[in-house]
């Protein structure tokens, strides 16, 4: 199982906010945005800050799936 942060980017879709936005906003570095974005591990610090910064819980941003699944939509 990994994690999947889709549910992050389409929260920021529908907030109209870019990647850039909350990395501002929360105070994350570059590297930290492109570690969500490749659906790698992050702290819980990161994950305190982009839930407090949007106002929801770790399940509105995050969800566990098998692996296979994040390989196919990297492809």
């Amino acid at each position: 199982m990994r994690v999947s942060y889709k549910k992050l980017w389409k929260l920021l879709i529908d907030r109209d906010m870019k990647k850039k936005d909350l990395q501002l906003a929360a105070g994350l570095s570059s590297t930290t945005i492109a570690k969500l974005s490749n659906h790698e591990n992050v702290s819980m610090d990161v994950l305190i800050k982009v839930c407090t910064l949007l106002g929801v819980d770790f399940c509105d941003i995050m969800e566990l799936v098998p692996d296979q699944t994040i390989e196919r939509d990297k492809s």
